[in-house]
């Protein structure tokens, strides 16, 4: 298995690495999506973190990786009958991390018959598709914005649900398919849906650095990475563990993060300053602020959480004004210092 470019050898990009980390940490904030150039370190951050995170229990034998604690969202293979008692055998797995290519069809996404079963053996089995392998894990499309649209309607379902369920020739299926849906494209190329856009929690933009230095460190880390990736990774392996605990800690210290109401009148405020649709943005808001004072190792959400995240989970929820030239992040940092400010 290769190695995996260490997460936090990626110079820069600070904006990306802290909103890929909020959603390790509570997977319910919903995705991040990532606009911006290409060769940024967008897939590279993703597969890096990745492999930061603690392998994960999973019901050995089972094609849906189906997690041995969870009470709900089971397949049938796992799930015991009324007053029944099973003890499961596990496997531990590491975080998958899955490619959901633009050119995919609706059977590879979802899954479909087995042929092979179905020729060979005469029996009707369903083979999981890429949906099944991303449970637990990362789904990354690369030019999300390009997507087709029957494949963003599968998306908008199973994202919404948690499950994917497929019923076709003569197969009925029902399994879990959660997982931190990660997005990216170049906004020229095209319009991400509304529906699709508004299930990512977190969006930000990326750019190639400007500076000497910095492309210089980019091109001098990527040149060590490539001569000897062990060496490199070694280098690293103490700045990575830190990355490590940071997060584990995060997800344990979660359920006892406190939101005081002060703090949830100000998410309001700043969502009803800026005109955001629906509920969404306020409930995206706090599930971020929560991630990040999880991170910052705080005991309850402060003025500096909001601040932290408010870009990255409103940016993308603001009405657009087709004459107005101002800046959706610029919008956010203006309604955050009118409300934190005052």
């Amino acid at each position: 298995m290769k190695l995996a470019y260490p997460f936090a050898a990626i110079v820069g990009q600070d904006e990306m690495k802290l909103a890929l980390m909020i959603a390790a940490v509570d997977q319910g904030v919903g995705g991040v999506l990532v606009f911006g150039d290409r060769g940024t370190g967008k897939s590279t951050a993703v597969r890096a973190l990745a492999a930061l995170l603690p392998k994960r229990a999973v019901v050995a034998g089972c094609a849906y990786k189906c997690a041995p604690q969870s009470l709900a969202g089971l397949c049938a293979q796992c799930t015991p009958g009324k007053g029944e008692k099973v003890t499961v055998k596990t496997r531990q797995e590491p975080t998958p991390v899955v490619d959901l290519p633009l050119g995919a069809t609706e059977d590879r996404v979802v899954g479909a018959l087995d042929i092979e079963r179905a020729l060979s053996a005469g029996e009707k089995a369903f083979e999981p598709g890429l949906l099944a392998r991303a449970h637990g894990g990362f789904l990354y499309i690369d030019e999300v914005n390009l997507l087709e649209d029957h494949l963003v309607d599968l998306l908008l379902d199973v994202t919404a649900s948690g499950e994917n369920v497929v019923e076709r020739e003569g197969l009925s299926v029902r399994h879990p398919a959660r997982f931190v849906l990660v997005g990216s494209g170049n906004p020229e190329e095209g319009e991400l849906r509304p529906q699709l856009l508004d299930r990512f929690g977190l969006c930000l933009e990326v750019k190639t650095p400007t500076d000497l230095a910095s492309r210089v460190e980019v091109v001098r880390r990527r040149e060590a990475f490539e001569a000897d990736r062990e060496a490199f990774a070694a280098a690293w392996r103490k700045e990575e563990q830190k990355t490590r605990n940071a997060i584990s800690s995060a997800r344990a210290a979660l359920p006892n993060i406190e939101t005081p109401l002060p703090m949830l009148e100000k998410a309001v405020q700043i969502c009803m300053s800026l005109g955001s649709d629906g509920l969404r943005g306020e409930l995206t808001l706090i599930r971020a602020a929560r991630a990040a004072a999880a991170l910052d190792r705080a005991k309850s959400v402060a003025d500096k959480h909001l601040r932290k995240v408010a870009t990255l989970a409103l940016r993308h929820r603001l009405r657009r004004n087709p004459m107005e030239e101002i800046d959706s992040g610029v919008r956010v940092e203006r309604a955050l210092a009118s409300v934190l400010d005052a």
